[in-house]
């Protein structure tokens, strides 16, 4: 994968969203992931096309949503993994809450064949099924080597499991094993699939 440059007009934008009009608990900081498509009530409202600037210019539209802040996300329980990650070759520990676990606290039916669609704040766009995302047991990174990730390098949210656990991808090399793990991610999409018949 290669090194990708955050948008020139990040630093005019924002990463929190428009207040919620209504939330399950209080809200203490800004939203870092808005979570759309097949989730259950939210605890936001709509796109708000004045606000919401970066959405807006990645062409996302919702009318719901469900935020998490930091607290919301260490809330979660926490898994922890080690793996060696292509950007200096070194083995760093990595923790925060499974993928499966933030769609399942949006209230989102936890059906294996809903397609999760994981957004950058640079635009880079990765689709995955929920399958795929409990079967590598994906986690969304808050914390490396003990300390949470700053915005501007891998954080301060990254979608990504232990490369080094599973042979099919450990066996590829160190700089492909990482392209379906968004660093800078700030946005998911539920979509269920469509019943054929």
């Amino acid at each position: 994968m290669q090194k990708r440059q955050f948008l020139a007009a990040l630093g005019t934008t924002t990463l929190a969203s428009a207040v919620p009009a209504a939330q399950e608990r209080p809200q203490r900081g800004p939203t870092l992931l808005t979570v759309t498509g097949a989730i259950g009530r939210g605890n936001r409202g709509p796109l708000d096309k004045a606000l919401d600037q970066m959405m807006v210019k990645q062409q996302l539209a919702f009318d719901r949503a469900h935020v998490f802040d930091f607290e919301a996300l260490r809330a979660l329980p926490a898994v922890t993994i080690r793996p060696t990650l292509e950007y200096d070759a070194k083995v760093h520990t990595l923790r925060g809450p499974l993928l499966s676990q933030v769609v399942e606290a949006t209230g989102a039916r936890m059906d294996n064949t809903h397609k999760l669609v994981l957004r950058a704040i640079d635009g880079y766009t990765v689709s995955l099924g929920l399958a795929q995302a409990r079967r590598y047991r994906f986690i969304i990174a808050t914390h490396l080597d003990g300390h949470p990730m700053p915005l501007g390098g891998l954080g301060p949210l990254w979608a990504v499991f232990d490369t080094d656990r599973h042979a099919d991808i450990a066996a590829r090399p160190l700089a492909e094993r990482y392209a379906q793990c968004p660093w800078g991610l700030y946005h998911l999409e539920v979509q269920a699939t469509q019943a054929v018949g």
